[in-house]
């Protein structure tokens, strides 16, 4: 399923040629094993976090090889806005790339810039795609039009320099991470956010998404919350945790148990 013929592509891109949302999968754990169980649930896309989630690059690679037999799209949010770690995820066959803290457009092209080869408009990337070579051969040459860029919004910085950095040439769109936004300003953390300056500026960054033609996405915790965010207009929307899932389905067993 993840070595393709004929154009690179991608379960989430052919989701947004046909207008419709991607839905995905949160990964923290760092084990193959879980990362082949949520990758096999049915998810669009999983995304391997390499920044709050306990997983390193060493432990990252097996975790993509065991998702690689089924046909979810490989995400991963990198450390940090840091060439080294988002080249090593895309050579190793990441097809996705989601980028933290970034808060302007100077920030937003040095991100896009590590993930697109030259010539392409602000491309650096170094040539070296040892595994994504190995699971799709012409990938060099389709591998800019292909790799998916989402640079994070979860600052009021990032708010204000929202228009200019939904445009930035080679962007995919721009993903809110609602608890880091929601205590840049002021309101704390969390996720699934219902205040009233959460949500205008939730429509702030929709409006530049659309004005840039640009996807717009973001991070939720439910399925009922997920297809809120899809009706507002998002069209990447994790809705689920490796993490998360265990907890909470393992703590509802043992509730129901101890009920009795």
């Amino acid at each position: 399923p993840e070595v393709f013929s004929g154009m690179l592509t991608s379960r989430v891109a052919q989701r947004f040629a046909e207008g419709l949302p991607a839905f995905g999968a949160w990964i923290s754990i760092p084990s193959s094993v879980t990362a082949e169980v949520t990758a096999r649930t049915g998810f669009d896309y999983c995304c391997i976090d390499l920044q709050h989630g306990l997983i390193d690059y060493s432990t990252a690679l097996p975790m993509m090889q065991a998702m690689a037999a089924s046909d979810t799209t490989v995400f991963s949010r990198v450390t940090w806005n840091e060439p080294g770690i988002i080249m090593k995820m895309l050579d190793a066959g990441a097809m996705g790339i989601i980028c933290p803290m970034t808060n302007t457009r100077a920030d937003c092209e040095r991100f896009v810039g590590a993930c697109k080869y030259p010539p392409a408009p602000l491309g650096y990337r170094s040539m070296g795609p040892v595994r994504a070579r190995l699971l799709h051969p012409p990938y060099a040459s389709q591998a800019n039009a292909a790799v998916l860029t989402f640079a994070m919004a979860e600052t009021v910085e990032a708010l204000q320099n929202i228009d200019a950095m939904a445009q930035t040439p080679g962007l995919t769109g721009i993903y809110i991470g609602p608890s880091d936004l929601g205590t840049s300003m002021g309101l704390g953390p969390g996720v699934d956010r219902r205040e009233p300056e959460m949500l205008q500026a939730f429509d702030k960054v929709l409006a530049a998404c659309a004005k840039a033609n640009v996807v717009a996405g973001i991070h939720t915790a439910n399925a009922d919350y997920a297809k809120e965010m899809v009706a507002k207009g998002f069209k990447l929307v994790t809705a689920a945790s490796d993490f998360g899932a265990l907890s909470s389905g393992l703590s509802a067993v043992s509730k129901a148990l101890q009920s009795e």
